[in-house]
């Protein structure tokens, strides 16, 4: 796994007090220095706390918490924010999915206790008696991405509740965001863009505080707050539309800074619009959790299970 130390570039000055700055905002043309990012920052993510109302008096929040810079910078801040509340406690989730030398819930783990947050993790393995490398052996990797990222959510969704969190925190930010909004754009995927974000019975309503900071903001935040940044991904991403959809944004960006925002706001206004809709719902016979009108992580553990 590729660990990077970040070299700072001080040759330009901070416009809030003309100390040497670690950050330029091309969407905003900004340069900060370290203190006056941090602020930012964290205003950002506390805003998008309270307009959502993500945050209540006897929360417990379930940190989804693979040990990369996401959601480790996730983490910290959660931990900085809230530590002093005794009316909101954290819990941290590690999802091992079977990929040797890309995750380590160990590390997680020491991380984890290093801020006195409990721990915990749950495994493909020990869950659905599969690994993702197994999955790819038997499937091919065109679809492990898809395959994994269903177990994943499943796996997570029930471990939260067990764990009787009233959230799920990610660490999706403003490029994986937008990345998702041009994906069902280009896919055509009217129901998932039209999905609104009413409760759904079972389901750990998910929270996203970075969701309006930029990914690189996050690695740098995750950098300067927790030492190094984890830039690892997984073997088996390449293989992911995101991988096209995240070269494709990254390059039109360059040009268009606010193109991302653009993307987010439209995805936001769309699950709007698309608050009142309600697709049925059941409850899966097999694993209990809240499904369509079929399970599909039961779905594509038979698919695996039985070589079709």
């Amino acid at each position: 796994m590729l660990m990077i130390k970040v070299d700072l570039i001080t040759s330009m000055r901070c416009d809030k007090c003309r100390r040497p700055a670690v950050l330029f905002q091309r969407y905003s043309g900004l340069h900060l220095c370290r203190e006056h990012f941090f602020a930012d920052f964290e205003a950002k993510a506390k805003r998008t706390i309270r307009e959502n109302r993500w945050v209540s008096r006897g929360d417990t929040i379930a940190v989804a918490f693979s040990g990369g810079k996401d959601s480790g910078a996730l983490l910290f801040f959660l931990h900085s924010l809230l530590s002093r509340r005794k009316d909101v406690s954290l819990v941290a989730i590690t999802v091992d999915e079977g990929i040797p030398g890309y995750r380590d819930p160990s590390r997680a783990g020491a991380r984890a206790r290093e801020l006195d947050i409990p721990h915990m993790t749950v495994s493909f393995r020990e869950a659905y008696g599969i690994t993702v490398d197994e999955i790819v052996e038997r499937k091919g990797g065109a679809l492990s991405c898809t395959y994994c990222g269903v177990l994943r959510r499943h796996l997570l969704n029930a471990a939260a509740r067990d764990a009787g969190a009233t959230k799920l925190a990610f660490g999706f930010n403003l490029d994986d965001e937008a990345q998702t909004v041009l994906m069902n754009v280009l896919r055509g995927d009217t129901a998932r863009l039209l999905r609104g974000t009413h409760p759904v019975p079972g389901m750990v309503p998910r929270i996203k505080p970075f969701l309006s900071i930029p990914e690189r903001e996050v690695a740098l935040y995750s950098f300067l707050r927790c030492g190094t940044v984890d830039t690892g991904r997984c073997p088996y991403s390449q293989n992911a539309m995101r991988a096209e959809v995240r070269q494709m944004l990254n390059a039109y960006a360059w040009n268009h800074p606010s193109a991302r925002f653009a993307l987010v706001n439209l995805g936001r206004e769309l699950a709007e619009l698309g608050a009142g809709r309600t697709g049925e719902l059941h409850v899966c016979s097999r694993c209990g959790e809240p499904c369509g009108t079929t399970c599909r992580s039961c779905g594509i553990l038979d698919e695996v299970s039985h070589g079709a």
